[in-house]
């Protein structure tokens, strides 16, 4: 609590103490105003600036009240007080609109304005109007400010014009990390990895944004073996890997299968005290999943402080995967019972958890349930798993009506799964229809071909197998060889089907005779 205000200089060092209390609560500071209000103080334009930029931390729209209510003309830095608040809370528009008043009061900007008001250009997506903000950046000569040319160069690279921003980054004189992060960014975001790569090999130095960029750009591209290598690097050079690196690094794990590497960055998380929030959990619960783990993964969802949909379809979907399909299903009418609203990749592993324990009646339920319940309309990939569910079930003729019946064209994802269904429960003259639609769609997947091959191999129809191979040489469909990866004393390795050129296969042919010892199949 506050103690009693008695005098005006009192309330100012007030408002100061205020200020630097780590939780701070909008009722004292309400107090504060109340006695400036009451005393007259308020009129003077620094105390007025004051509890404005105070509220601003607390009460945003308290702050645009007291804005709006000055009796004198609001400075330069409320101004920027304000269009940065509402830039920061992600109301871009808000932000604008501001600066529109802004000028309308002939109150000119200065280099901070611009810098929030590029932000908010991001947040909106507005090339026509950073364009506009450029040329009166230039008027007034406010170019040359580090931050704002650093706001700039971040602006065209997110909006994908990075020959505009590559000029802007010639023409800086003083290029910090805060330079060249932007236009490795900028790179990343356009697509062009490899040259994002070359810009970072040229950076005078790195710090975790920097490195985390990269590592964020090969995870999400596919390149998990990259990803990686830069994680690793930068602990080489002795970088402290930030949120986004570790987030990045843990998710290339889990594609390849990296158990080991996945568990070093659990235990430098635990070394380092760092809370598992709903982003850090969710990533360490996907790592441990793709990676076997299972019960490490439930224990690490148990542990998180909040779960959300990400948290909790993750689980979900490592159970299904894991053949743990009861669990699931637990574990959604939990997620309904602690009100987290699921969302549509959430139905579409509860649709995979029923295709492995053939529960026809609860995948169309849940099918209805999304639709009812939760106002979610089911995409193409729910009628794949629905189809794939009746296929598994030997509803072959009811997944081929519900695939007709369908309101939306269906995808290979939706055609293949009643293929495979046809393939294990030989229904040969179903499966060439699908084929045929498949061509139709301009789908010639190597695949589709193949297992249309081996039903007619497996009904004995030698001829319709030299038939198919002889059109997929026609329309020049080739058999994609098969892809392994495996961890061998924290190296991946990673090699195809028929390949024995890799310089340790004589080690992984051991590992996995090794593995296979130890596995009870059931």
């Amino acid at each position: 609590m506050l103690p009693r205000l008695r005098s005006d200089w009192k309330s100012l060092a007030l408002l100061d103490a205020w200020r630097s209390q780590r939780h701070r609560s909008s009722g004292e500071l309400k107090q504060i105003h109340a006695h400036l209000l009451v005393s007259g103080r308020i009129t003077d334009p620094y105390a007025a600036g004051k509890i404005i930029s105070s509220f601003v931390a607390v009460d945003i729209g308290h702050a645009f009240l007291l804005f709006c209510h000055l009796q004198h003309p609001p400075s330069t830095f409320l101004w920027n007080t304000l269009i940065g608040a509402h830039t920061d809370s992600n109301q871009p528009l808000a932000a604008v609109s501001l600066f529109s008043d802004m000028l309308s009061s002939g109150r000119l900007p200065n280099n901070y304005t611009f810098s929030f008001l590029l932000r908010s250009c991001i947040a909106l997506s507005s090339l026509s109007f950073g364009q506009q903000l450029h040329t009166q950046i230039e008027k007034l000569g406010w170019e040359h400010y580090d931050f704002v040319q650093n706001g700039l160069i971040h602006f065209y690279a997110s909006c994908g014009c990075m020959t505009d921003a590559h000029k802007l980054f010639d023409l800086s004189p003083h290029r910090d990390v805060v330079t060249w992060s932007a236009i490795v960014n900028g790179y990343v975001k356009y697509g062009k990895i490899h040259v994002a790569r070359e810009m970072f090999d040229q950076m005078p130095e790195r710090n975790a944004v920097s490195w985390s960029t990269m590592i964020t750009a090969y995870a999400s591209t596919g390149m998990f073996q990259e990803a990686l290598d830069a994680f690793n690097e930068m602990q080489i050079a002795g970088v402290e890997p930030n949120h986004a690196g570790i987030v990045g690094a843990l998710s290339a794990c889990g594609f390849l299968g990296a158990l080991e590497q996945g568990k070093w960055i659990h235990a430098f998380l635990k070394r380092n005290g760092l809370v598992l929030d709903r982003i850090l959990g969710t990533a360490l619960i996907d790592m441990y999943a793709k990676c076997g783990c299972i019960e490490t993964a439930h224990q690490v969802f148990d542990e998180m402080p909040e779960r959300d949909v990400f948290a909790y379809t993750t689980m979900i979907s490592g159970f299904a995967n894991h053949g743990l399909s009861e669990k699931a299903l637990e574990l959604f009418a939990r997620m309904e019972k602690e009100e987290v609203k699921p969302s549509e990749v959430t139905f579409i592993c509860l649709l995979n958890a029923c295709s492995r324990l053939g529960l026809v009646e609860l995948g169309k339920h849940f099918i209805e349930h999304m639709k009812t319940v939760y106002g979610i309309e089911p995409g193409v990939e729910h009628y794949g798993c629905l189809v794939d569910l009746l296929g598994r079930a030997g509803l072959i003729y009811e997944a081929q009506s519900l695939i007709r019946d369908m309101s939306i064209e269906p995808d290979s994802y939706v055609l293949g799964a009643l293929l495979n269904a046809c393939r294990v429960h030989g229904e040969v003259e179903v499966g060439k229809e699908i084929v045929d639609s498949l061509m139709e769609l301009g789908i010639d997947h190597s695949g589709s071909h193949v297992l249309l091959s081996n039903m007619y191999a497996s009904s004995f129809r030698w001829e319709d197998v030299r038939n198919v191979r002889r059109l997929m040489e026609e329309n020049g469909v080739t058999k994609v060889p098969g892809c392994s990866m495996i961890e061998v004393d924290g190296a991946v390795c990673e090699f195809v089907a028929g390949d024995r050129s890799h310089p340790r296969m004589d080690e992984i042919i051991l590992l996995v005779k090794g593995m296979g010892k130890q596995l009870k199949f059931v």
